[in-house]
């Protein structure tokens, strides 16, 4: 595997007043911001007029807007640049290189993947980031929480959480013998539908119904 310069994973921050970088982490994209150097030519007058397209041909011709020599992509002077000085475009040069030394201290290069990642996602033990080394009492505390979950599941399904019935009885209207819906008159011929209660078990019955349903006592 070929080696990916450290400046692959970044954002630029700078404004006309300054330069500041944020480096990302090549696994979960935290980042660290380096810190903030102030341009020396924002205060002096003139400078910071953005320049017209022929300035900018001519900046280009000396030099200065064709990217810098540290491996960064020409992406890197972006649209929100052009037009800038020669004078601030080396500036910016210059920062650049400062603030890669600087992050490069808060990073680690995997010699496996070539990732570069931040300290949360190296592991100091094995000297490889997480994803090629794993920590072992992350997997393990992790395995554990999965096996928990599936043990949760499984105890649930075996589990009886209802004991009700899930049969429905449907009304029939003693009148017309059709299903009479669940309100206190039938659907279809208005008849009342209220319930006997049996004087032996209880039991409410349909209304004209001439024995108990639960127990068989004749209904009066």
């Amino acid at each position: 595997m070929s080696l990916q310069p450290f400046t692959r994973n970044y954002q630029d921050n700078s404004t006309d007043a300054g330069f500041q970088f944020t480096f990302l982490c090549d696994i979960c994209s935290d980042g660290y911001k380096t810190a903030f150097i102030q341009s020396k030519t924002y205060k002096k007058a003139g400078l910071w007029k953005k320049l017209g397209s022929a300035a900018q041909i001519g900046g280009q011709l000396t030099g200065h807007s064709s990217g810098y020599s540290i491996g960064q992509g020409a992406d890197v002077v972006s649209n929100q640049f052009q037009g800038m000085t020669p004078e601030w475009h080396k500036e910016h040069e210059q920062a650049f290189e400062l603030a890669q030394n600087e992050a490069k201290g808060h990073f680690h290069r995997c010699p496996r993947c070539h990732k570069y990642v931040c300290e949360n996602d190296w592991n100091e033990q094995e000297g490889l980031c997480t994803d090629d080394a794993p920590r072992e009492s992350t997997e393990v505390a992790a395995a554990r929480a999965g096996k928990m979950v599936s043990d949760i599941k499984q105890k649930a399904e075996t589990t009886q959480v209802y004991t009700g019935e899930v049969t429905q009885r449907q009304t029939i209207c003693p009148v017309c013998g059709k299903p009479a819906g669940s309100g206190k008159f039938c659907n279809n011929c208005g008849a009342p539908l209220g319930l006997i209660v049996c004087p032996k078990c209880g039991a409410k019955n349909q209304a004209g119904t001439n024995f108990c349903g639960e127990c068989g006592t004749k209904l009066t």
